[in-house]
């Protein structure tokens, strides 16, 4: 397999921008269906006359089908190529969410969305299996940026496009249209798959008992932590800020929705700032994720403790949205770093799937705290989250420097 330079050219800078263009592509639809089916359900409920929870278990189940065949589809990843998977995934989402224009009942519906999981999961561990493998050193750091950034572009553009395809069209070819749009994008790739390289792989690749040995070391069960603690803090702070700050300081909700939306701009931001630098500050990428950290945990604590002028509010948040934005592709840069030759589809497969888990785990004990009277925990528990993550990140940098120190030498 070739390799892209480890100094990046002209030219090697247009074949980074392509590579990360097609892969983002794929990921910018991979968040978007998971995002386009909330917004039809108040029209599901009348035409399929089912409670609002049954109507929850769609995304819920493409969710939880994404996160737990994440680490399998990695094996695969690796042991098989990338570029199948990535091909083969990304149709099955937009077929499944074509189908879905034809469901007739709601239980077709969930069916269907299944599927939609199955096809997602494969695109973190293909996705950065194949920019593993394509995309020049110099540049990775800006590629997990932008990768990451098309997934938050999906995400928001979800809501608006059906709802403005809700203005035009009934649900169901609303739904036909959004599906349908995956296939160009998987048409390009096919067209393109020859640019699309996959990781390098040693002589001898691990399998079976030894890859899931990988999995389960200390450096991977640090990161899989790492990542979780993050996700459980980002999710407590999407999910309850608004409330926090009306509950703490009679903060209107309009002005509290702000500075959600300044914090949220803050961070996909600052996702973009952190790719640049990270590619720029390579031997300290844990004391600037360490810097970063600290600074959005004192942000938290100054909202939860002192009560700000609304303008002031705003800064302040974008300011902490920026330090955990920037904070993440150094924190994804560090765990590619510690993946061990031909490993990167099932290590990201398995340490990704900690982000829906952590979604899913905030929520319910942060809104206990608010239901029993102490919204003033909320904040001040989301910062101790963070700075616990701190500390496995910095457990499983050094687990993996000493691994790495411990391995024999690879044979000439």
């Amino acid at each position: 397999m070739s390799q892209m330079p480890a100094t990046a050219s002209s030219g090697a800078g247009g074949h980074d921008a392509r590579i990360v263009g097609l892969i983002g592509t794929g990921h910018f639809l991979s968040h978007f269906y998971m995002l386009c089916l909330a917004p039809l359900f108040p029209v599901w409920q009348a035409e399929f006359e089912v409670s609002y929870a049954t109507l929850g278990l769609s995304v819920a189940l493409m969710s939880a089908t994404t996160a737990l065949l994440q680490t399998p589809v990695g094996f695969w990843v690796d042991r098989y190529g990338a570029r199948p998977f990535l091909v083969g995934g990304t149709l099955l989402m937009a077929l499944s969410v074509a189908g879905m224009a034809f469901a007739p009942s709601y239980w077709v519906v969930l069916g269907l969305a299944v599927l939609s999981g199955i096809g997602n999961s494969v695109i973190h561990p293909a996705d950065y299996a194949i920019m593993a493998g394509s995309v020049s050193k110099g540049f990775m750091g800006r590629a997990f940026a932008l990768h990451a950034f098309t997934g938050n572009l999906g995400f928001a553009a979800a809501p608006p496009v059906i709802a403005l395809l809700l203005t035009g069209m009934d649900w169901r070819m609303a739904l036909l249209t959004v599906g349908l749009l995956g296939l160009p994008v998987v048409a390009a790739i096919l067209a393109q798959t020859s640019v699309l390289q996959d990781q390098a792989k040693p002589a001898k690749q691990a399998e079976g008992p030894a890859g899931h040995a990988l999995l389960f070391s200390r450096p991977m069960l640090l990161f899989f932590a790492f990542f979780l603690l993050s996700s459980v803090a980002g999710s407590g702070i999407q999910s309850w800020l608004v409330t926090v700050l009306g509950q703490l300081w009679g903060t209107p909700v309009l002005a509290a929705s702000a500075a959600l939306t300044a914090y949220m701009a803050g961070t996909t931001g600052g996702n973009l700032i952190g790719g640049w630098i990270a590619d720029k500050s390579k031997r300290n990428l844990y004391a600037l994720v360490t810097v970063l950290t600290l600074l959005a945990m004192a942000v938290l604590l100054l909202l939860g403790l002192v009560k700000l002028p609304e303008t002031v509010l705003l800064v302040v948040a974008v300011v902490g949205g920026l330090a955990l934005g920037i904070s993440r592709t150094p924190r994804d840069v560090m765990l590619k770093e510690a993946c061990p030759p031909g490993e990167i589809g099932k290590v990201f497969g398995f340490v990704s799937s900690s982000l829906p888990l952590g979604s899913a785990i905030a929520p319910v004990p942060m809104g206990l705290l608010i239901d029993l009277g102490h919204p003033g925990l909320v904040l001040p528990v989301v910062a101790g989250l963070l700075g616990l993550s701190l500390l496995c990140a910095g457990g499983a940098q050094e687990s993996a420097r000493a691994e790495r120190a411990a391995a024999p030498a690879p044979a000439e």
